[in-house]
C-alpha cells in the first residue's frame, strides 16, 4: 500500500466511523486506535494526532464534508501522518 492508499483509506474509515457510531464518548480515541492499527499494519509509526487536537474546526468540518468529499480528512491524515513519519525519525 503506498501512501496515498493509506492517507485515503484512513480517512474513509475515519470518517464512517466516526458518522455511524455518533456516541460523544469514545468514538474519538476508538477512531484514533483504529487509525494507529491500520497505519501500523502499513508499517508506519503510531500516529500522533496532536495536528487534529490543534484544528479541531478543520477537523469537525472533514468529518461533516466527508460524506460527499474525503479530500479535507485525506488532508489531516496526510498532515498527521507526516509528522508522526518525522516524530519516529527524531
Amino acid at each position: 500500500m503506498n501512501e496515498d492508499e493509506l492517507i485515503k483509506a484512513l480517512a474513509v474509515v475515519h470518517i464512517e466511523y466516526i458518522l455511524v457510531h455518533p456516541f460523544r464518548e469514545g468514538n474519538g480515541r476508538l477512531s484514533r486506535l483504529l487509525a494507529t492499527i491500520m497505519a501500523l499494519q502499513a508499517e508506519q509509526p503510531i500516529l500522533d494526532f496532536t495536528y487534529m487536537d490543534e484544528n479541531k474546526k478543520a477537523y469537525f468540518a472533514a468529518i461533516q464534508t466527508g460524506l460527499d468529499n474525503d479530500g479535507a480528512m485525506q488532508e489531516m491524515f496526510r498532515q498527521v501522518l507526516h509528522e508522526s513519519q518525522q516524530n519516529a525519525a527524531d
